[in-house]
């Protein structure tokens, strides 16, 4: 068995922020953004625990040598803080799209550990809120997350990007209901506040903590014992079509690698061309999405 080759060199540089050429800067817009704000924070803390990713290029006599692949945004904060070198993997193509697809971002539940570890060991909350950039109510909130949260539920969204507000919602159920909620979010691959809060609304008075105020409303007993039918339902719904994902995956991705190798025929592209444009741009579009689809929209290019 042949061994798996290294995409990237074995030693880690310090090279000089001169020889690093970027072939996108940073924009204004970027740069204000709360995202380059948190980076460029975080490295004047802690200094770049992420090395950036570059590519060892020919010397063409302007000193720039090492093409970045992978990081434009702290090299641009270490540019912003003085500093004069950068520690870089050096990769062994040029190829430096797929990096950051490859990286997964902590999640809220993962955050929230890593402020419990930090605080532990005596960091302080300003000083971590310091090195994210944010205000030391932000990293209370965090801290305090998971309170009132069942253990099977945070077993359950513990990888998921779930939007922090959505477990105020889960804290005002008991844990019975906040398990079938977790596992309806997981189901619809959904969690949104939105979400947690539509289950919330559709939560009956003795599954919640504290029972809910009396409303003024026209809803009658039969139009919420409907609504639980329809939730039952739906809930079946979503089980079902989780059964059959992976075998209609797979059915898409054997017609996808199908339809490829028919346009990339040319004597069949090009009587499509002529005689059906409109169906081959429908096949291209749909494919391209195929394509991108469950690539993450954040990212740091």
């Amino acid at each position: 068995m042949s061994s798996v080759k290294s995409a990237f060199e074995k030693d880690v540089l310090a090279v000089p922020l001169a020889q690093i050429f970027s072939p996108r800067g940073v924009g204004k817009r970027l740069e204000i953004s709360k995202k380059y704000l948190s980076i460029r924070a975080s490295i004047k803390e802690l200094g770049v625990i992420e090395p950036l990713a570059v590519h060892r290029e020919v010397d063409k006599g302007d000193g720039r040598i090492y093409l970045l692949l992978d990081g434009r945004m702290r090299l641009r904060a270490l540019k912003e803080l003085g500093a004069t070198h950068a520690l870089c993997l050096v990769a062994c193509d040029d190829e430096g799209f797929t990096y950051n697809r490859q990286i997964n971002r902590l999640t809220p539940i993962q955050e929230h550990r890593m402020i419990l570890t930090a605080i532990k060991k005596g960091t302080a909350p300003a000083r971590i809120a310091q090195a994210l950039d944010v205000n030391v109510e932000h990293i209370r909130r965090r801290q305090s997350l998971l309170d009132g949260i069942a253990p099977e539920v945070v077993e359950i969204l513990k990888d998921r990007q779930v939007n922090q507000h959505a477990f105020y919602a889960l804290k005002k159920m008991k844990p019975m209901r906040q398990i079938e909620t977790a596992e309806m979010m997981l189901s619809a691959n959904c969690f949104t506040n939105v979400y947690a809060r539509m289950m919330l609304s559709a939560t009956r008075a003795d599954q919640l903590v504290e029972a809910p105020r009396p409303l003024k409303s026209k809803t009658t007993a039969e139009d919420i014992n409907r609504l639980e039918r329809e939730m039952d339902k739906l809930n079946q719904d979503y089980r079902l079509v989780e059964d059959t994902m992976g075998e209609t995956m797979l059915v898409l991705v054997i017609a996808k690698g199908y339809v490829s190798r028919l346009l990339r025929n040319e004597p069949i592209a090009e009587f499509l061309q002529l005689n059906y444009e409109d169906m081959v741009k429908e096949l291209a579009s749909v494919m391209d999405a195929m394509t991108a689809d469950g690539r993450g929209s954040a990212r740091e290019e």
